[in-house]
C-alpha cells in the first residue's frame, strides 16, 4: 500500500528541492530547476524597453480595431482569427481554440474535462453565464471513496489518480449548448482545424513541453501502487515519446474522436460510439462511470454573480459550484482601504489583500458546493454589508488568527449540512471568457481505448465529511477552481463621482473578459488584475505582468469543516521576485510566512474595450507560450 507521503515523494521525482509539485495546484511548478539552481551566479536580466509605458511591463498590448483573441499557445490563437475572418462568432473561435488548446496543451485542458464560460451578447445585451461540470458516478458511493483514500492516501482525501477522481466530462456538452446559442458556423467547421492538426502533427512550445515531461514522473509511480488501474493507454498517447519543444505532437485517436462529434454532434460522446467505449473501458478496469452517467450529463445555464467596485467597475463572476464568488468577496472587502496610496507591492497594500483572501477563503472551505445538494444560495456570499462587515476584521498591521467562515447564521440550510484559460471578442462586440480544465495535470492518467483524451481528476475535490456541504455524493458536481471573469465599466469622465445625475448619465458598459489558470491562485489573481487596472493605474499587458503574490494553504473545501488546518494552519504566502524585499521583510514581522520565488502566476488572458475608438486591447501571459493577436 503505498501511503500519501511516498506519493507525494513520488509525484517530485525529478524536481530539485526548491521547486515541489504542489498537489493543491491545478498546475505543474513554473520555475525551471536549473534556473533555481544557477541562481547563486550573477543573473542576466533582460533589455530596456522604450518610456513608453511602465517598466513593468513586457510587451506592448494588442489593438485590434474588428476582433481578437488571447489563448496559451500562438496557433489556438490564430485559428481563433482563422474562424472570424471565415464569418464566425467569438463563439465559433473559441470553440475552435479550446479544441485546438486540447490537442496541443493537454497538460492543462481536454475534452474529458469540464467547462465554464461567462458571455457578452450584444444581440440582447446580456450577461450569460454557462456551467459545464459533470457529475460523479452514480454507481459509486462515499464509502467508496473513503476505502480508495485509506489504501491510497492516508484517509484523508480522494486519490488524485486512477478511476476514483474522474467525473462525467462536460467539455462537449458545454461546446453544443454554447455553440446552439450563440454559434453561426457549422461545428464540423469549428472542430476541423484541430483534426488535421491531430493527424498531421501539432507544434509543442517551450512551457507545455516543460509542464509535460511530469507526466510519466507522477503517473508511473501511481500505477505501480495499484492506484492509477491502467496506464498502457496514456502512455501510447502521451508518452511514447514524450513531447520536447520544438517537437510535432500527432495524436490520431483524438482526431478520430473530434472526427465523430463534428459528423455526429454531442450525442455520439455522450449517447452514442464513443459513450459505449468509455462505458467498456471503466467496466474493464475496475472504474465507476457507465453509459447511463454519460447519457444522464447536461449542462446548465447559470446567471452571473456581480458586485461593484469603487463605483466604476463591476466585476462578475460564477458561483458555487465553483469559486469566483471568492474573488468578489475579496473586492467587497477591500473597497474601504485607500489601496492606491499604500503603493503597489507595499506591505499595507499586500496585507490588506492576503487577509481578504484568507477571510473570503474560510466561507469557500465551509460553504462553496454544489447548490442542487448544499441548498447554499450562492448570493448568501456577497448580501448587502456581509463583506464589508468581514472586512472589518482585517488588520494590516498582524496577521489573523485561522478566521472561521462568517456566514453561518445567514440560512437555516447551512446548519444542517491544471487549465487552459482563453477569451475571444469579434467585430459585432460579442465577448467570450471560457475557461476549460482536467484539474490536475494532465489529469487522471485514464484514457479510454482509442479516443486519444485523458480524463479530469475533478473529484478530487469533494470532501470526505459526512457534514461538509461539497461531501462526496452520487450524481453530485465537485468543488470547481476554474472561474472565467468579466467586468463592466464606467465610459464617462466623472463617473467617478458618485451622484444620481452621474449613475443615469454613466450606465456600466461591457468592458473586460479576463482570466488566468492556477487552482486557488485564480480569485486571487482576478482581484490582483482589477485592482491593476483600477487603483495602480496599469495598462492591460501590465496588469498580468506585475509581480503576483499567492496565499496558499489554511482550510480546503476538501477538508472536513472541524478539521485541524481550519482551527491551526495559518498557511504560506508565496511572493513573485518582482516583489521588493522589504516587503517580504515586512509580511514577515507582522506574522505571515513568506517564501519567495514560487507564486502560482497562472496564465493570464484578457481583452478589454477602448470606449473611445472601439478597438479591441489584447494582452497575454508572459509566463506561458500563448499569445494576444487580432485584426
Amino acid at each position: 500500500m503505498l501511503q500519501r507521503s511516498i506519493l507525494v515523494s513520488a509525484l517530485a521525482v525529478g524536481l530539485s528541492a526548491c521547486v515541489n509539485v504542489d498537489l493543491q495546484s491545478a498546475e505543474a511548478p513554473s520555475v525551471k530547476p536549473d534556473l533555481v539552481e544557477a541562481a547563486s551566479e550573477p543573473i542576466i536580466g533582460p533589455g530596456d524597453r522604450m518610456p513608453s509605458g511602465r517598466d513593468i511591463g513586457t510587451r506592448s498590448a494588442v489593438v485590434a480595431p474588428n476582433a481578437a483573441a488571447a489563448t496559451a499557445h500562438p496557433l489556438a490563437t490564430q485559428t481563433a482569427l482563422d474562424v472570424m475572418k471565415d464569418g464566425g462568432t467569438a463563439m465559433d473561435a473559441a470553440i475552435a481554440a479550446n479544441a485546438m488548446l486540447g490537442l496541443v496543451e493537454p497538460t492543462g485542458n481536454g475534452i474529458g474535462g469540464d467547462l465554464y464560460a461567462i458571455v457578452w451578447d450584444p444581440k440582447t445585451k446580456q450577461l450569460y453565464g454557462y456551467n459545464g461540470s459533470g457529475k460523479s458516478p452514480m454507481g459509486a458511493t462515499l464509502e467508496d471513496m473513503q476505502a480508495k483514500a485509506d489504501a491510497f492516501m492516508d484517509g484523508e482525501e480522494i486519490p488524485p489518480f486512477g478511476a476514483a477522481p474522474v467525473t462525467v466530462p462536460g467539455t462537449i456538452d458545454g461546446w453544443y449548448a454554447l455553440h446552439e446559442r450563440f454559434g453561426k458556423r457549422d461545428m464540423a467547421d469549428n472542430l476541423k482545424p484541430a483534426i488535421e492538426y491531430a493527424r498531421n502533427g501539432a507544434p509543442i512550445p517551450e512551457v507545455i513541453a516543460f509542464y509535460w515531461q511530469f507526466g510519466p514522473q507522477r503517473f508511473g509511480p501511481a500505477a505501480e501502487s495499484g492506484m492509477l488501474e491502467e496506464y498502457e493507454n496514456a502512455k501510447d498517447t502521451f508518452f511514447s515519446p514524450t513531447p520536447v519543444e520544438g517537437s510535432l505532437f500527432r495524436n490520431p485517436d483524438l482526431a478520430d474522436t473530434l472526427t465523430k462529434v463534428a459528423l455526429n454532434g454531442r450525442d455520439a460522446f455522450y449517447k452514442g460510439s464513443i459513450a459505449r467505449t468509455m462505458d467498456s473501458y471503466f467496466e474493464r478496469i475496475g472504474g465507476y462511470l457507465r453509459y447511463e452517467d454519460f447519457a444522464a450529463h447536461q449542462g446548465e445555464w447559470a446567471e452571473p454573480l456581480c458586485v461593484e467596485y469603487r463605483d466604476l467597475v463591476k466585476l462578475c463572476e460564477l458561483g458555487p459550484n465553483t469559486q469566483g464568488v471568492a474573488a468578489l468577496q475579496m473586492l467587497e472587502m477591500l473597497e474601504r482601504f485607500d489601496l492606491r496610496s499604500m503603493g503597489f507591492g507595499s506591505p499595507d497594500s499586500l496585507m490588506a489583500q492576503i487577509e481578504a483572501k484568507r477571510l473570503a477563503f474560510a466561507d469557500r472551505a465551509a460553504g462553496y458546493a454544489d447548490p442542487a445538494f448544499s441548498g447554499i444560495d450562492p448570493k448568501v456570499f456577497i448580501r448587502p454589508g456581509y463583506n464589508a462587515e468581514r472586512g472589518e476584521a482585517i488588520d494590516i498591521t498582524q496577521a489573523m488568527v485561522p478566521p472561521a467562515p462568517g456566514f453561518a447564521d445567514a440560512d437555516a440550510k447551512l446548519e444542517d449540512g491544471d487549465t487552459t484559460y482563453l477569451t475571444v471578442t469579434d467585430k459585432d462586440g460579442m465577448m467570450v471568457s471560457l475557461i476549460q480544465s482536467n484539474y490536475r495535470g494532465m489529469g487522471s492518467g485514464l484514457v479510454a481505448d482509442g479516443l486519444g483524451f485523458m480524463f479530469q481528476d475533478r473529484g478530487q475535490l469533494f470532501s470526505l465529511d459526512p457534514e461538509h456541504p461539497n461531501v462526496f455524493e452520487p450524481g453530485k458536481r465537485p468543488f470547481h477552481t476554474i472561474i472565467p471573469a468579466f467586468a463592466f465599466k464606467k465610459d464617462m469622465p466623472g463617473c467617478q463621482v458618485r451622484s444620481v445625475a452621474a449613475e443615469e448619465a454613466c450606465p456600466y458598459e461591457p468592458w473586460l473578459s479576463f482570466g488566468l489558470m492556477g487552482g486557488g491562485m485564480q480569485p486571487q489573481g482576478h482581484v490582483q488584475v482589477i485592482l491593476n487596472l483600477i487603483d495602480y493605474d496599469m495598462g492591460l499587458q501590465e496588469a498580468g505582468d506585475a509581480a503576483r503574490w499567492e496565499h496558499r494553504g489554511g482550510c480546503e473545501p476538501t477538508d472536513g469543516l472541524n478539521g485541524d488546518a481550519c482551527e491551526t494552519d495559518m498557511g504560506k504566502v508565496h511572493l513573485e521576485s518582482g516583489i521588493p524585499v522589504e516587503t517580504r521583510a515586512e509580511l514577515e514581522r507582522r506574522g505571515h510566512e513568506v517564501e519567495c520565488c514560487r507564486a502560482n502566476g497562472g496564465g493570464y488572458q484578457a481583452i478589454m474595450r477602448h470606449f473611445e475608438s472601439g478597438a479591441w486591447i489584447a494582452a497575454t501571459e508572459m509566463r506561458k507560450d500563448g499569445n494576444a493577436d487580432g485584426y
